[in-house]
């Protein structure tokens, strides 16, 4: 069987590809960008590079498939996400008809079109779009709900709010029932589905028992050992809800006014199917799926992140582009007492808890001033304390490449006006750090101008701390 997988360096994508390696299959992967792919994987899969916006990437991507998986969302985009998804999924859909693709499996969410958010809806629309030929294509539609897992954006709203706040004061809207399901169910139903006998078209509602945001808040702290109150507000609009969570939370302003809207519907099961077709799939309780979750990010074993790749520069690490920056300083320091390998350690453990060495209060200033724009902030941290790979966050930064003991190179994904790199290379006996900045305009000259003082002194120091024994 010859499998393809989009979105395979998504949130479910990466963990999925695992799966499927594992197996016995042969399966190409399709990317925006190649070089997001894991090293572990790498030598086990074929990579095809493009997008489902650039028709001859993704002809090439369908050619000889057998079963193609569709896990793209353009929920990361802007307000004309909707009909982002629309065009992919059409073009998805067109290309796999003409290459003879025998069947589709889409992952997308629970809902009823009458409550639906705009997001929600447009999840449904790219299911019945992927669906509408079932005489050409097969489809397989799962719909699922709150996915808790490590990483997941659902689970990492739910631990920052019970982390941070003692009493919870969210919108009453939080008793909106859904029925979460763990990460390893749903990619237990997805492995399963490339084998499943059926004919025609088939949606499968997926989800465990049925709980309250406001219930998985009190459940997730009890869990993590914490005692939290949660007093519902009768009026909170969504602005300042999507701005409260943006602040607490990884999640920035654009995304969370989202799933703000996305909360306020009931994303319950509506067929039995899963127990029908997939009978063996044993689902793993809430408290349980918390406990593995807690217990992987304890143990530095997060697999994949929510915001590893989604649509538009909002998640995505940006095409190298530095040879446009028009400002460019260099630092250079001898490794002195230290040896390559050492300097290029401690270049790779910046951010996250490790901290960036000196003037770390200055570097979270900088981080609280991007959350209250509505940026990331430094709530994202680090995947990993010890360990990069391309497609990571640092903070407010994204690795957007990693040549192992030689270059690492950082995205900064600050709301500012202009584009920004950070870039440390390790050459004979000297660490070369420099810093690019394409700024927007009139408006990103008078930002550098005003903040390069500032940048001197916080980088300058960051260039002798990497050097110092």
């Amino acid at each position: 069987m010859r499998i393809l997988l989009t979105g395979a360096t998504g949130y479910v994508g990466q963990r999925l590809s695992q799966r499927l390696v594992d197996g016995e299959s042969h399966l190409r992967l399709f990317a925006r960008d190649a070089k997001k792919v894991r090293e572990r994987i790498r030598n086990k899969v074929e990579i095809a590079e493009g997008s489902t916006f650039d028709i001859g990437s993704l002809k090439e991507a369908v050619e000889g498939i057998d079963v193609a998986y569709y896990l793209i969302h353009s929920m990361g985009a802007g307000d004309d996400f909707d009909e982002l998804d629309r065009l992919s999924a059409q073009n998805f859909l067109d290309a796999c008809v003409e290459a003879g693709v025998k069947r589709i499996v889409y992952l997308g969410g629970l809902g009823q079109k009458e409550t639906a958010s705009k997001h929600l809806l447009s999840r449904m629309e790219v299911g019945e779009i992927l669906s509408s030929k079932p005489d050409r294509v097969q489809t397989i539609w799962f719909r699922a709900g709150t996915i808790i897992g490590s990483g997941s954006s659902s689970f990492e709203i739910i631990r920052h709010l019970v982390q941070k706040l003692a009493v919870l004061t969210p919108p009453r809207w939080v008793r909106t029932l859904t029925q979460p399901i763990a990460i390893d169910n749903v990619l237990d139903y997805l492995v399963d589905s490339k084998d499943l006998k059926v004919e025609g078209n088939l949606i499968v509602d997926i989800g465990g028992e049925v709980v309250s945001f406001q219930d998985m808040l009190l459940r997730t702290a009890k869990l993590m050992g914490l005692k939290r109150i949660v007093i519902g507000l009768p009026v909170l609009s969504p602005g300042l809800s999507s701005f409260w969570l943006a602040l607490l939370t990884p999640v920035p302003t654009r995304v969370a006014s989202k799933l703000i809207e996305s909360l306020k519907s009931e994303t319950l099961v509506q067929n039995d199917n899963a127990q029908r077709f997939f009978p063996h799939v044993r689902l793993i309780s809430y408290d349980d799926s918390v406990r593995r979750a807690i217990r992987e990010i304890e143990d530095n074993q997060v697999l994949s992140r929510w915001y590893d790749s989604s649509a538009g520069e909002v998640s995505d690490t940006y095409r190298e582009g530095i040879a446009d920056a028009v400002f460019v300083e260099k630092r250079e320091s001898d490794l002195g007492e230290l040896t390559p390998e050492e300097v290029f350690k401690k270049i790779v453990r910046l951010g996250g808890k490790t901290g960036w060495l000196r003037f770390n209060v200055l570097w979270r200033m900088w981080g609280a001033a991007d959350k209250l724009l509505g940026g990331y902030g430094f709530s994202r941290g680090r995947r990993d304390p010890n360990e990069l790979r391309i497609g990571d966050t640092v903070d407010f930064w994204k690795v957007a490449d990693l040549v192992e003991g030689k270059r690492l190179l950082l995205a900064s994904q600050i709301k500012f006006p202009g584009k920004a790199w950070l870039e440390f290379s390790v050459e004979d006996e000297k660490v070369v750090q420099t810093s690019y900045f394409y700024p927007n305009g009139i408006l990103g000259r008078v930002h550098w101008y005003i903040t390069h003082p500032l940048h001197v002194l916080v980088l300058d120091s960051l260039a002798e701390a990497i050097v110092k024994p």
